[in-house]
């Protein structure tokens, strides 16, 4: 059976669920109702002093007993028609996510075909572009200005095999006091945007948790990230809000931080401040590494989510620091445009676009 066919399955069963339940939220009803009324009968004729009316009382009663009874026996009824749909439902749905499965696998695998066919057609056309280019040099003087382009693209295309194959990103979480924020959403969220991403595999997201000052450098000299994303809370003073051994708030001063980047690893390219107050921080950052980004105000919660896991997903499809900044910018403004302008962006100077660039591209 095909995907489709087990999708209108399971669309089918959830749909005769639900009607199940209304009909047991309207017969449940139904039985509360008679079982009103049969109190109130059965305590109407225990007040009554005439034999006639306590004899309609308890006929009355014993009425909306029985249909009280009837009603229960049909909701247990009901409840048996439910467990064994959901049973038909939890059947279909394996069936479904089996197909889908393998509906995938057989994507994948044209996918791949489909690469192997192109990469196939690019080493031919690289060949016959080599056998072109000779044959121009022949051609004379005229072919200096192609010559001239051709070792620019040579050069491009160096600096781009001249990234790593694989980059780390070394997220660092720290979230000591009452006021507790979802980090471990924002990790989630992150991963979930990398893995949806075109270049996923090139990406190694690394997390630490209750981060403390000596954990940095720890952390730095064990991974050697590209990039360092610091998450949890800063202050008005500069300072970014890790813990101690007690787990106790400690305020780490942004001239440490700067010089634990500054000393820690060349191997990072971008520090990351999704902390309040951090644009000082990202600003003294770019003396040592070539980007940073900081929070210019204090900025919500969920908004960091966004612009953070939006991020990471722009530097998953291969796009340069300022582009992916962009993007991120822009999905924030989309969810709170309020806070769209809190997040900076800040770069060393002379950074060329090929330096922001941090994902070697799959053709390369």
């Amino acid at each position: 059976m095909s995907v489709d066919y087990y999708r209108r399955q399971v669309g089918a069963h959830q749909q005769k669920l639900a009607k199940f339940q209304v009909d047991k939220a309207r017969l449940a009803a139904k039985a509360g109702e008679a079982f009103r009324k049969m109190q109130a009968a059965s305590s109407a004729a225990g007040k009554a002093k005439i034999s006639s009316t306590i004899v309609s009382k308890l006929r009355e009663a014993e009425r909306y007993s029985s249909e009280y009874a009837k009603n229960q026996t049909e909701l247990g009824k009901l409840e048996i028609k439910i467990a064994d749909e959901q049973k038909r439902l939890i059947t279909t749905q394996g069936q479904f996510d089996k197909a889908q499965a393998q509906e995938q696998k057989k994507q994948d695998a044209d996918q791949k075909k489909r690469e192997a066919e192109i990469k196939k057609s690019q080493t031919a056309q690289k060949r016959a572009d080599l056998d072109h280019e000779h044959r121009m040099r022949e051609v004379g003087a005229g072919l200096a200005r192609h010559e001239v382009l051709h070792q620019q693209t040579a050069r491009q295309m160096q600096k781009l095999r001249a990234l790593p194959k694989r980059i780390t990103v070394l997220f660092m979480a720290s979230d000591p006091g009452v006021n507790k924020l979802a980090l471990d959403l924002e990790v989630r969220t992150i991963g979930e945007k990398i893995r949806a991403s075109e270049h996923r595999d090139a990406i190694d997201f690394q997390s630490r948790w209750a981060v403390r000052p000596g954990d940095i450098l720890q952390a730095i000299n064990e991974l050697r990230p590209t990039v360092v994303h610091f998450s949890g809370h800063g202050t008005s003073a500069d300072a970014l809000v890790l813990q101690d051994d007690q787990g106790r708030p400690k305020h780490v001063p942004k001239e440490a931080i700067v010089s634990a980047i500054a000393f820690g690893s060349d191997s990072v390219k971008l520090v990351f401040f999704n902390t309040c107050f951090s644009f000082n921080q990202a600003q003294a950052a770019v003396q040592n590494v070539n980007a940073a980004i900081g929070m210019n105000q204090a900025i919500g919660d969920q908004a960091a989510r966004i612009f953070s896991s939006e991020f990471y997903s722009g530097i998953g499809f291969g796009h340069s620091l300022e582009k992916a900044f962009r993007q991120a910018k822009a999905a924030l403004m989309m969810e709170d445009a309020a806070q769209a302008n809190i997040p900076e962006l800040h770069l060393k100077a002379g950074v060329t676009e090929e330096e922001q660039t941090l994902v070697r591209p799959r053709e390369i």
